[in-house]
């Protein structure tokens, strides 16, 4: 099974509950998808080791690796021109702060605040998830700074995505 963006945004869905107890309905009513589609999102990061079925959980420490390592290879950042979105990457609070002198990126979104290169989610899930949770929101901009960020964005942001997921 190979891994598709929607896993990434389900696992750091999952990941931003803590312990909290969550269904495959709940899941999936946060990010748009259908209970049938988290499920299988669910499997396939089993199946490469990023989540415990049995325990229902998360392993922090793979999906750490594969954000650090494999993301911006897997599921490569696609830039496009100038339009209104939401800030994502660099620009958006977890690093807008410490990074300064990029152009603003965002997600292309209409109901969006700032205007900057597109740079297309992982899967349309994402904005859907990050209007109703900060934390993910977050986490998805991280992993962006990650896709599309300098070597120095990236150290940055995956420092700071390690903070979030222990």
């Amino acid at each position: 099974m190979t891994l598709k963006p929607q896993d990434i945004v389900v696992l750091l869905l999952v990941a931003s509950l803590g312990d909290r107890d969550w269904t495959y309905a709940q899941l999936a009513e946060s990010t748009g998808l259908s209970t049938s589609q988290v499920h299988r999102s669910l499997q396939r990061a089993a199946g490469a080791d990023l989540f415990a079925a049995a325990r229902r959980a998360v392993h922090k420490r793979n999906l750490l690796e594969f954000l650090s390592h494999g993301i911006r290879y897997a599921f490569p950042a696609v830039v496009g021109p100038r339009q209104r979105g939401v800030p994502t990457a660099h620009s958006a609070p977890p690093l807008s702060e410490q990074v300064a002198g990029l152009p603003v990126a965002v997600w292309p979104a209409a109901h969006g605040e700032a205007t900057g290169d597109a740079v297309q989610p992982l899967h349309s899930a994402a904005l859907t998830i990050s209007m109703e949770s900060p934390a993910v929101y977050d986490l998805l901009a991280l992993v962006d700074a990650v896709r599309v960020g300098r070597a120095r964005d990236r150290a940055i942001a995956i420092q700071l995505l390690a903070e979030r997921l222990q």
